[in-house]
């Protein structure tokens, strides 16, 4: 990866953690599940999974810069499934019938 490269998902990364903490900052004036929960729903709803793959990054590799409340979240936030390249899927079937 080019140093833009690196420099341009460091971007991409920053933009998830502030995003997602502005949206546990709106949710922190609730009750504390109701908070939680309405900070997964919304990441639910409004997020493409692109953007919760990059959340998941986040949140696997120890939450830096995310708040509790999202980070409590993160258990209720639907994970994306994996890109499966057509090459992959060819390979799955394979093994499967064979």
């Amino acid at each position: 990866m080019s140093h833009d490269e690196e420099s341009h998902a460091a971007q991409g990364i920053a933009k998830i953690v502030r995003m997602a903490n502005q949206i546990g900052t709106f949710f922190e004036s609730k009750p504390h599940e109701e908070g939680v929960h309405g900070v997964a729903e919304h990441i639910n709803k409004f997020w493409e999974p692109r953007m919760r793959r990059h959340f998941f990054e986040v949140v696997d590799s120890g939450g830096a810069g995310l708040k509790p409340i999202v980070m409590e979240a993160a258990a209720q936030v639907r994970r994306p499934t994996a890109h499966v390249t057509a090459e992959q899927a060819a390979e799955a079937g394979a093994v499967a019938s064979g």
